[in-house]
């Protein structure tokens, strides 16, 4: 008999619409053939299915939520090659690739591999001691990488280098770099541009900054990005994707650049970037609505 494929799934406790896909999810996968894994909290609503494990050898990954359920699926990956399937339970789902009632219909497609694989570059973000050198935590990013001051209503002054070569030193509230993905995210709000994801370049937007000479600057994707806080006694806070971080003290860098590893997220006829812009982000005029 041939084993089951494995296929994993997490899920956001606060949507309403939760429970109703692990029902989908727990009695669809026997059928398709799939071995249903879970993370913890969420077993209890999928009888029969098992803890989640290791992502390599996992045939697929659902994330059940919104945009930022979709990017805690992506960094469990942790850059294993699985296909993500992003079911939308909340309002923007800019990252998603269906909404809640559609899921039943597009799970044996997405089982059966009838999907477009939207792959997405990811950063690569390695804090250090500039004295020593002395690697810090690894760190990827599939939106962006945002250094900033916190809670504290200060301006930061940030060293920049490009790849060896000085921009200056950035006196703003702090730093998103971003992938084309993330350009619609916190860059985006930050009077950053938005980026087609098939166009792979590194974003470094300033936020707030305190001279109208520094704007956005679109990098290649082969950049390399150093960021040395400058003259700052306390700690700079890096956050990845909005969820997950480091800091840098007195002393420290940020070095960002391109992962070697990749996201792919599935999507099914009928979607496009530029819809997606137009449904959710409202461009070109009034948001469409769902129907």
């Amino acid at each position: 008999m041939t084993a089951a494929r494995r296929l994993g799934a997490i899920g956001h406790a606060g949507y309403a619409g939760l429970a109703e896909c692990l029902g989908i999810l727990a009695r669809e996968s026997p059928r398709l053939g799939l071995a249903l894994e879970l993370e913890a909290h969420l077993l209890a609503d999928a009888p029969g299915a098992a803890a989640l494990g290791a992502p390599q050898g996992l045939g697929g990954m659902i994330s059940l939520g919104g945009d930022g359920t979709l990017l805690r699926a992506a960094r469990l990956l942790d850059g294993a090659d699985v296909p993500i399937l992003g079911v939308n339970l909340g309002r923007l789902g800019f990252l998603t690739s269906c909404r809640a009632e559609d899921f039943a219909k597009l799970l044996p497609q997405f089982a059966q591999g009838q999907f477009r694989a939207d792959t997405r570059m990811m950063l690569e973000a390695v804090a250090g001691v500039a004295a020593s050198g002395a690697p810090g935590p690894r760190l990827r990013a599939l939106n962006d990488i945002v250094l900033h001051k916190g809670g504290f209503a200060r301006v930061l002054h940030l060293r920049v280098l490009v790849n060896g070569e000085e921009i200056g030193v950035l006196a703003a509230d702090g730093l998103v770099i971003s992938t084309p993905t993330g350009s619609t995210a916190y860059s985006l709000s930050a009077g950053g541009p938005i980026v087609v994801p098939t166009v792979e370049s590194i974003l470094v937007t300033p936020i707030s900054p305190h001279t109208m000479a520094v704007r956005p600057i679109l990098l290649p994707s082969d950049a390399e990005i150093l960021v040395q806080p400058y003259d700052a006694p306390e700690e700079v806070l890096v956050t990845v994707d909005g969820q997950t971080g480091t800091t840098l003290g007195a002393g420290h860098s940020l070095t960002v650049r391109r992962s070697a590893h990749r996201v792919t997220i599935a999507r099914f006829p009928g979607t496009s970037f530029f819809g997606t812009l137009r449904r959710k982000l409202g461009w070109g005029g009034l948001a469409e609505r769902d129907e």
